[in-house]
């Protein structure tokens, strides 16, 4: 619930990594996300500082990641923040900053993209019932003995 939300935006620094696992398709990549700052001396933009990310994605962003995104494009990506601190075995200790992705997308404020929308399975038939009759029955007329239409007709003649 408190978790923190991020929207990136910067290039894929990594070919993204997919794998089958137990609980469904997986994908990550490294994105680059460079700081540019106008340099008033230089009367320029200047790049400044990068940061660099892990992005993840599961199921169905997972697959859609692997078919579409390449080493270089331009991305926006959203989705929770986890910094990770380790120390492995006698290193000095890393840290780590990833993101669980909930959406990625191409930046189109820089290119251009044609989307496709993801074929969804099939679902398997399913057997065809006979549709319930629906229709109210219509009460019975005088010829059938019908009272309630007896006495009508017979107020109608008075």
């Amino acid at each position: 619930m408190n978790e923190t939300i991020v929207c990136v935006v910067g290039n894929v620094a990594t070919q993204p990594a997919y794998r089958e696992l137990a609980a469904g398709p997986s994908a990550r990549f490294r994105l680059a996300v460079t700081a540019r700052y106008w340099d008033r001396e230089k009367n320029a933009w200047a790049d400044g500082h990068t940061n660099f990310f892990t992005v993840w994605a599961n199921r169905q962003l997972a697959v859609n990641v692997a078919a579409c995104v390449e080493v270089g494009q331009p991305v926006v990506v959203q989705g929770r923040l986890k910094v990770r601190t380790e120390q492995r075995e006698g290193q000095q200790q890393w840290t780590s900053a990833d993101i669980d992705a909930v959406a990625i997308g191409h930046d189109l404020s820089r290119g251009t993209a044609l989307f496709h929308r993801a074929a969804k399975p099939e679902a398997p038939p399913t057997a065809n019932r006979p549709e319930p009759n629906w229709e109210t029955p219509r009460p019975a007329g005088p010829e059938q003995g019908g009272e309630a239409q007896r006495m009508r007709d017979e107020v109608a003649v008075t």
